[in-house]
């Protein structure tokens, strides 16, 4: 997010050369520089056995299925935010965590850091933000994806990690 006005005082940002970083907005009334810095969010694939947790959230996408994902709070970890995420809106507790990279999706200036999460204890309780919620057979999931491109990356990225061998899995992306 490019800031136009200083956020403490609401000064007119000026441009300031900040050596490799270029020109940012800057406040002269209180010499601050106000880097271009994006919104963090986790999106995590949870894995359970040969099954992954797949979300129905229509004002994500209207016709496709999910994985959990949410932002980043001030004050916790990323690992913290996929243990909340994965708690706030399936009931679910989650042990391993695997960063397996990240996406940036410039729409919406978010930083998304892919994970993948162990399945540890608990029943599904779905929360209010999500429509439908169940574990998916994870051959199934990139064909129950079909518009969420970061998410069929993620499960792509599951796939590799867990030695996956099968053709069955990207039956869907051949099409």
């Amino acid at each position: 997010m490019k800031y136009k006005f200083c956020p403490i005082c609401g000064t007119k940002l000026e441009e300031k050369y900040s050596w490799d970083e270029g020109g940012v907005p800057y406040c002269p009334k209180d010499d601050m520089m106000y880097f271009d810095t994006p919104k963090p969010c986790i999106i995590a694939a949870v894995i359970k056995d040969n099954q992954i947790l797949l979300l129905k959230q229509s004002y994500i996408f209207k016709n496709s299925k999910v994985l959990v994902s949410g932002y980043v709070t001030n004050g916790e970890t990323v690992e913290d935010t996929v243990r909340r995420e994965v708690k706030e809106e399936t009931g679910l507790n989650v042990g391993a965590i695997k960063y397996l990279g990240s996406d940036y999706l410039p729409s919406r200036e978010i930083l998304m850091l892919t994970f993948m999460a162990k399945y540890e204890s608990g029943e599904i309780e779905k929360s209010s933000e999500v429509e439908w919620l169940d574990w998916s057979n994870i051959e199934d999931a990139l064909c129950e994806m079909p518009e969420d491109e970061i998410g069929k990356r993620v499960v792509k990225k599951v796939l590799h990690e867990i030695g996956y061998k099968g053709h069955k899995a990207y039956r869907c992306e051949i099409r």
